[in-house]
């Protein structure tokens, strides 16, 4: 089995849009060196207050150290992990608690700065991050209040605090934690979720308006290709009244009459697609059977197709959508078109999941199209395929429209190529199990109908 590509729950797929950008952290870790330095320079040679410059220096340095191998190992655009963000956030207090160390401990003003790795971390981390932080944070607080090294000062004097006034310090940067988290979470959250909520609007309006364009087009082209259609038709009928000696000229009129039938059935769904829902609704069909529905009409016409089927416990069954089936035949027919020795589908499933694989042996996407499939007016038809007239023609619509219908069940899709050392392209449909055989409810299936392993 293959690595999970997406996540099961539709709720992680908004987790890319909260990560922090590799930029953002190494601009603010710059802007704090830079202060850093200043304050150390200007305390040293400016108040000519003592205090151990080199060590200061290189504890800052250490930081300039991680910020140069942070950008030659990743682009600037790079969106870090949660993992790698909370440890870049925690290297930053535990630098900014040495250097406090070394400069006086919580009675040095700047100790306040311990507040600014977790307000990023509200802003942009999960709350249990946010509270790893702040702990740490305080954690650090605390042990500076009890040993540091004492504070710059005046050669020859030295300003001790009282304790009660450390306590203070400690118990405001405890608050500030507390307080600046709660408050910067909240914030964030509540403009993440209004952003989501009106990019969501936005993709469904787009989508539902390509989508009313297509079904004018769909209707005009079903009409005018009727014509040519009936001629084709009738001409391959007249052909096949000769009898022919070469066995393969009849064997190839055949095919071809079967093949202006199948483009007449495929037309009169165009025109008919509506009325044709209500009549499948009250049909059900196994995960297993609807996968060899799809298969069956592409065996005999181009490369081999294996079905290979992985189910854990009852088989699933949901209504037939004629949104899905045109989808699912979409994404086969394209493997079908790029592979170049074989297509596998795979159907699985277990108590949470239910998942349709479609996998070639071709040359996969290009990987200057690969994060924008699925967009209408985006093919991966090249002219590399079927003739350098033919392949260019592709608007990549037929993708867009088949991703469309099936999210529509409840379903996501990921398209993606097979990890080295396999090649071509994974198409993977996954539906929670609940989602998948709620299609339909139960009362429009009979008893006598409804399979005895189903578990609706």
């Amino acid at each position: 089995m293959l690595p999970d590509v997406i996540a099961t729950d539709p709720q992680d797929l908004t987790l890319n849009a909260r990560r922090l950008r590799l930029e953002t952290l190494v601009r603010l870790r710059w802007l704090a060196m830079t202060g850093q330095s200043l304050a150390v320079t200007i305390v040293h040679f400016g108040l000519g207050h003592t205090l151990p410059f080199g060590a200061c220096f290189a504890v800052i340095a250490a930081s300039a150290a991680l910020n140069i191998a942070m950008r030659v190992r990743y682009p600037a655009s790079h969106r870090l992990h949660d993992d790698t963000a909370t440890g870049l956030l925690a290297f930053d207090i535990l630098q900014l608690a040495a250097l406090l160390f070394l400069t006086g401990g919580l009675q040095n003003p700047f100790s306040l700065l311990f507040l600014a790795p977790v307000l990023i971390s509200a802003a942009a981390l999960p709350p249990a991050r946010t509270l790893f932080l702040g702990l740490l944070a305080v954690g650090c607080a605390t042990i500076l209040a009890l040993a540091h090294l004492p504070l710059p000062w005046a050669p020859g004097e030295q300003l001790d605090l009282p304790f009660l006034y450390v306590v203070g310090v400690w118990v405001s940067i405890l608050l500030g934690v507390c307080f600046i988290g709660v408050y910067a979470w909240r914030i964030a959250d509540e403009g993440r979720q209004l952003a989501q909520a009106l990019a969501a609007t936005e993709l469904v309006l787009a989508r539902e308006q390509h989508l009313s364009q297509i079904d004018g087009l769909a209707a005009a082209a079903a009409h005018e290709l009727g014509t040519p259609l009936a001629t084709i038709a009738l001409v391959a009928k007249e052909l096949g009244r000769r009898r022919s000696e070469d066995p393969e000229i009849a064997e190839d009129l055949t095919l071809l009459r079967e093949q202006v039938d199948r483009c007449r059935e495929i037309l009169g769904r165009l025109t008919s697609l509506g009325e044709e829902e209500d009549r499948f609704f009250f049909e059900r069909v196994g995960l297993t059977h609807l996968v060899e529905e799809m298969v069956d009409p592409q065996r005999g016409i181009g490369v081999p197709i294996d079905i290979v089927i992985e189910g854990e416990g009852p088989e699933p069954f949901c209504a037939r959508n004629p949104g899905l089936i045109y989808g699912l035949a979409n994404f086969i027919d394209n493997a079908v078109d790029f592979a170049d020795s074989r297509v596998r589908v795979v159907a699985a499933w277990n108590e949470r999941e239910a998942r349709i694989e479609v996998r070639d042996d071709g040359s996969g996407f290009r990987p200057e199209i690969l994060l924008r499939l699925g967009e209408p007016y985006v093919t991966t038809r090249g002219a590399d395929k079927r003739g350098a007239g033919q392949r260019t023609q592709g608007h990549g619509l037929g993708v867009f429209i088949a991703k469309t219908l099936i999210e529509r069940t409840g379903a996501q899709i990921a398209m993606t190529n097979l990890p080295p050392p396999q090649r071509g392209a994974l198409v993977r449909i996954v539906w929670r199990r609940e989602v998948f055989e709620r299609a339909a409810p139960e009362s429009n299936v009979s008893d006598m109908d409804k399979p005895e392993d189903s578990p609706i």
